[in-house]
């Protein structure tokens, strides 16, 4: 296994792992602070959406760190998909001026909104899809 291989199998790792940490979070430690990202037009209840969306983070978590190299590909499509979908969340966060995980500031939520693209290109990049 070559370097750039291993860079990008550590890269699916720590994504993996970073991703059912914060789906953990949604259910436990942080459950609150993940409702102020909920859009107000989400047609379900704030808690369930979180609940849900905590669910999806520790599924795909759990695919990108056990992922079997014939499936690898699609479940980092599913992941940069998963973060395009909850997008308009941090929109919904910077638009409306709602404080959480220390985004206080209508500058650091626009600087957020910046990360989310590069999640996506993780996702993509650390599962050989670019």
């Amino acid at each position: 296994m070559n370097l750039t291989k291993k860079a990008k199998v550590a890269a699916r790792l720590a994504l993996g792992g970073s991703l059912i940490w914060a789906g953990i979070s949604h259910l436990t430690v942080a459950r609150q602070e993940f409702r102020a990202q909920v859009p107000d037009w989400v047609p379900l209840d704030v808690d369930d959406t979180v609940v849900y969306s905590g669910l999806a983070e520790i599924a795909l978590g759990s695919a990108l760190v056990l992922a079997n190299p014939t499936y690898e590909q699609t479940v980092g499509k599913v992941a940069a998909g998963f973060f395009a979908a909850v997008f308009p969340g941090n929109i919904s966060q910077y638009v409306n001026g709602r404080s959480a995980f220390g985004l206080d500031t209508d500058r650091k939520r626009f600087a957020r909104l910046f990360f989310q693209p590069v999640l996506m290109y993780w996702a993509l990049k650390s599962t050989r899809n670019l």
